[in-house]
């Protein structure tokens, strides 16, 4: 059988990796508002013959290098964001041979739920 994610994640697994993936999408939802701060900044600052460099500039940059090192850690994971500021992730799993998403949202205690690849959210199911 072919599937479509090399990785497949045991409702176990998952949830050892809660923990560790709360933290990183608190620090990349400060990012995401540190960012939106920096662009609102930057963007009052442009207009001809204003010159928007120097640490406004350097400091927006870091903070989308740390961003996308966040990001990388869910990529390399195959895990999916599905959305940032709830926290809602899909973790690829098999459930009676078939492939499909275990559901997760940040305000759960544990992972609960999964969904078939192409329902998401509202297909959700409670595991057994």
């Amino acid at each position: 059988m072919t599937y479509r994610f090399q990785k497949h994640y045991r409702r176990e697994e998952a949830e050892a990796l809660l923990p560790q993936i709360r933290r990183w999408l608190q620090r990349l939802n400060e990012l995401r508002c540190e960012v939106d701060r920096s662009e609102k900044r930057i963007s009052s600052m442009m207009h001809p013959g204003h010159d928007v460099g120097g640490d406004l500039v350097n400091r927006w940059i870091r903070t989308l290098a740390e961003m996308q090192d966040l990001l990388g850690e869910f990529q390399r994971r195959e895990i999916f964001i599905k959305d940032l500021e709830r926290g809602l992730l899909d973790f690829p799993a098999i459930i009676g041979g078939k492939e499909v998403f275990l559901c997760w949202e940040q305000d759960e205690t544990s992972v609960e739920f999964w969904h078939d690849l192409d329902t998401g959210y509202t297909g959700r199911e409670r595991l057994d």
